[in-house]
């Protein structure tokens, strides 16, 4: 074989592979992207869930403060139900905003950057507000409750032990929280926060970018 023939055969061989590398990352990238996307669905449905509840939640309080505006601490019971069910619309809201901008037919690195500002929002904001008021809202939320049937429990003077158990609440998850960075565990808990649906998604796109650098 003349040394033409060979060169042609190499660059005919190594087209061959190009293509064929080209075509097992677009098959590799069509299963990722759409685990990926089958990976945040139980989120959509966790959150649609949790945009439901913040509806119940703001329409409970919503009634109950308007119809007892006085006394005061009756009123402020409601307006915090109220409150509270508005935050989680907004978190709700906002988490499938996120997830409704993914297009999943964009560069990988796209779509990491999506996934990436979702994951951001739910461990930097969402898991610590959430984190708070879980310490405090069973207090209105409680108190309300009792309310409607006539039971004031603000004449019985036990507000201050319910506070009081709440800060003590807050800061057991505080120092579980400061105790478990110190051991190293801090990944594990911004894991945690992020969710399993998101933490797949993002496994199933790595392994994208990990075949297109190899």
């Amino acid at each position: 074989m003349e040394l033409n023939e060979m060169k042609q055969a190499w660059q005919s061989l190594d087209s061959g592979l190009r293509r064929q590398q080209a075509l097992n990352l677009q098959l590799l990238k069509d299963s990722r992207t759409a685990q990926a996307q089958r990976s945040l669905r139980p989120l959509i449905f966790g959150q649609t869930l949790q945009l439901a509840i913040g509806v119940a939640f703001s329409i409970w309080g919503g009634a109950f403060w308007a119809t007892h505006l006085h006394p005061l601490h009756l009123l402020v019971y409601g307006l915090l139900v109220h409150a509270s069910g508005l935050m989680l619309i907004a978190f709700s809201a906002r988490n499938l905003y996120l997830i409704r901008r993914i297009d999943y037919a964009a560069p990988v690195v796209d779509i990491q950057r999506r996934i990436a500002e979702l994951r951001a929002f739910r461990v930097r904001v969402e898991a610590p507000v959430n984190a708070v008021l879980g310490c405090f809202i069973w207090i209105p939320v409680t108190w309300m409750n009792l309310a409607w049937y006539g039971i004031d429990l603000w004449k019985w003077n036990v507000m201050p032990w319910a506070l009081a158990c709440s800060v003590v609440g807050m800061a057991v998850v505080a120092a579980v929280i400061w105790t478990m960075r110190r051991m190293g565990y801090a990944r594990l808990i911004e894991e945690n926060n992020a969710g399993r649906s998101v933490l797949r998604a993002q496994a199933a796109l790595d392994e994208i970018a990990r075949f297109e650098r190899e």
